[in-house]
């Protein structure tokens, strides 16, 4: 039993160094001092529990038709509380279009209120869409850490769950994302808030 224990120990000891040196190079790279991890929705606050973010049933990330939607209010309210608002970049699991189970952890940008519990988002990508009229491009911004150029994916419409939020990454200016408004106002029919 003891040169059981002693091999458990070394394996954790090796364990340990490797976990360690792989944080230390995630964490040498410059952190963002806006970017917030929400509270983890269960006391563990385990790595499973923040990976099922946005895919659980109940709090699911889903893709939802933007012409079923008519009274949409399209507002400006970023707050620094934790709490998604319009305006503001999150992170939270976005299904891929085959809506097949699969998806990608990335960032969404907030333009409204559905629920208590729930906003509308469009979703973002640093893939380059020049000249597609479905993409509108933002520059760049601190929810990206490689600062590359953003578009925004003015067809994509998301139902996003407070709990299905992996964290707040920025917010978006007032002149940036009043030009994103106003090309879903256009395109929707949605109306103006504030």
């Amino acid at each position: 039993m003891s040169k059981t224990n002693g091999i458990l120990a070394t394996l954790a000891e090796i364990l340990l160094k490797v976990v360690g040196s792989g944080r230390a190079s995630r964490s040498s790279a410059p952190r963002r001092p806006d970017a917030r991890l929400r509270p983890s929705p269960d006391a563990s606050g385990s790595a499973a529990s923040e990976e099922a973010r946005g895919r659980q049933h109940g709090t699911a990330t889903v893709r939802i038709d933007p012409d079923g939607i008519r009274d949409l209010r399209v507002g400006y309210a970023p707050d620094r509380d934790g709490a998604p608002d319009a305006g503001e970049v999150v992170w939270t699991w976005v299904p891929y279009e085959e809506n097949d189970g699969r998806g990608k952890d990335r960032p969404v940008l907030v333009i409204g209120r559905e629920s208590p519990d729930r906003v509308f988002a469009v979703r973002m990508t640093s893939k380059a869409h020049d000249g597609d009229r479905d993409y509108l491009s933002i520059g760049s911004g601190d929810w990206d850490s490689q600062g590359r150029e953003s578009w925004v994916d003015v067809e994509q419409l998301y139902s996003v769950h407070e709990r299905g939020l992996r964290r707040e990454a920025a917010a978006l200016d007032r002149g940036r994302y009043d030009r994103v408004a106003l090309a879903l106002r256009r395109r929707y029919g949605w109306s103006s808030e504030g």
